[in-house]
């Protein structure tokens, strides 16, 4: 199995941090942990990624504006290849450049119950409020503070006599046994077949006039009044292989892309002799654009004149 490359960025002690790294260590994990960094040198995580044998990097955001120093942080990421990034106590307002660069692979952890309580004093606030439970949450990070889509939650009790540092120590645990199980969750579904399928249908069904419909067991995308030009395989001759099969040129094409890159491109058993190729989808890091191109090209193989015309016109331009 090939495992996601999570990068964490802490700014403090990196409890949650450490959770997340044990959890890496399990055999059945499907992320590794490839960077520890944060804008604080001093930050006593550091030095306990270090000796467990993880790379860190370290620089202070003083003196830097928001876009310069998150300019840094993401070219450290991206040195190391991440494909996911974790906050865990990272407590930096991030630039909406930033932001955007990892928008659906960046997840952080909060403590309360989101919606509520975004921000800082998020126990203290429960309490005063009559709050029955506290707890967590994980997740992704937009660029509104504390607002993106919730990816898990564990509730806390509020016990009477409880105080913010009371209630603050409690929650920690929740913490520490929810963020390690959304991130491998999350990391997951890049090969889990149902979510690949979606990822399908959103870039097929986006072209004109295409329909779904099952065809030889499996879903299939078709133009009106054309063909079928994509199929979705998912251990359709009990291999365990789950692709996107999209027409070529012809099979000249199909045995040079094979050649090129055997890891991600397969002959289909019964369209692979009309020159039809398979994309391997369940090995993870989907180049999703790449796969989109693809569905995009196959189409034009399908589509009738009618269609096809004006498109070409204004590939023109």
């Amino acid at each position: 199995m090939t495992k996601a490359k999570v990068a964490i960025l802490i700014s403090g002690r990196g409890s949650n941090m450490m959770a997340l790294l044990y959890a890496s260590r399990l055999p059945d994990s499907p992320y590794e942990v490839v960077l520890v960094a944060s804008n604080d040198p001093e930050a006593p995580g550091l030095p306990l990624a270090a000796a467990e044998g993880v790379p860190t990097f370290a620089h202070s955001h003083k003196g830097l504006d928001r876009v310069s120093f998150d300019a840094i942080m993401d070219a450290q990421l991206r040195a190391v290849g991440a494909d996911y990034v974790a906050l865990a106590g990272y407590m930096r307002i991030l630039s909406t450049e930033f932001v955007a660069s990892w928008e659906g692979r960046m997840l952080n952890i909060h403590p309360s119950l989101l919606p509520k309580y975004k921000g800082l004093d998020t126990h203290g606030r429960s309490i005063v409020a009559g709050d029955s439970h506290a707890g967590c949450s994980v997740h992704l990070v937009t660029a509104e503070l504390d607002d993106g889509p919730v990816l898990g939650q564990v509730p806390v009790k509020i016990v009477p006599g409880e105080t913010p540092d009371s209630l603050a120590s409690r929650v920690v645990f929740a913490e520490h046994q929810l963020y390690p199980k959304v991130l491998a969750d999350f990391v997951r579904r890049d090969t889990h077949p149902e979510w690949l399928l979606s990822k399908v249908r959103e870039f097929a069904l986006a072209l004109p006039e295409t329909e779904e419909k099952a065809s030889h067991g499996s879903p299939g995308f078709f133009v009106s009044g054309g063909k079928f030009f994509a199929y979705f395989s998912y251990n359709h001759h009990h291999d365990g292989v789950t692709g996107l099969l999209v027409k070529t040129s012809g099979v000249e094409e199909q045995a040079m892309l094979i050649d090129r890159d055997p890891d991600l491109y397969y002959r289909p058993a019964y369209l692979g002799p009309s020159g039809w190729i398979g994309i391997r989808l369940d090995r993870g890091g989907n180049d999703w654009e790449h796969i989109a191109d693809w569905l995009q090209k196959s189409w034009r193989l399908s589509a009738p004149k009618r269609l096809t015309k004006m498109m070409n016109i204004a590939d023109a331009f």
